[in-house]
């Protein structure tokens, strides 16, 4: 149909449909994008998954504990569910943060296409430029409701549509 739109970034398909449908998911351009997130707060990760788990766009495939565990997911890519198509990694996790991730995942030639976007309780202006410079799509101060999580996904999906001419 002429009112959707379909975009290729990075391996990453984006589709963006401007019709109301009673159901989005009629749509056939419409697919929910899976994303990985690397959290080791239990609560945090109860809330990210609870507060998204009513979109249409999106489906949280694992969550990791910490960046080791990212990589164990990717090199086995979640038993039958696949490569992520996005990477939503905390900072402040033990063992590898989301900065130390961030920067093998780039260098990884199999998993550098992966749009990866890192949120922290303090997102400063250095972890920000230290992100960015290491290919981070974008940085986030960590949301503290519904409404916050829904606006950070809207906020990272629309990142990369910008990417790709929207």
């Amino acid at each position: 149909a002429d009112h959707c739109q379909e975009y290729a970034w990075r391996g990453l398909r984006i589709y963006n449909c401007s019709a109301t449908h009673a159901d989005p998911m009629k749509c056939s351009f419409m697919r929910k994008m899976n994303i990985l997130l690397a959290e080791d707060d239990a609560d945090d990760k109860f809330f990210f998954v609870y507060f998204l788990e009513d979109r249409q766009d999106i489906r949280v495939l694992d969550c990791a504990e910490n960046g080791l565990d990212v990589f164990k997911y990717l090199e086995d890519p979640g038993k039958g569910k696949g490569l992520p198509d996005i990477i939503l990694l905390d900072q402040n996790m033990p063992k590898m943060n989301g900065l130390d991730t961030l920067k093998r995942l780039k260098a990884d030639p199999e998993y550098a296409h992966i749009p990866v976007f890192v949120y922290s309780t303090y997102a400063d202006q250095n972890l920000t430029d230290n992100c960015m410079a290491c290919g981070a799509v974008s940085v986030a101060q960590k949301p503290t409701n519904k409404d916050g999580y829904n606006q950070m996904i809207d906020e990272f999906i629309e990142r990369i549509a910008s990417k790709v001419g929207r």
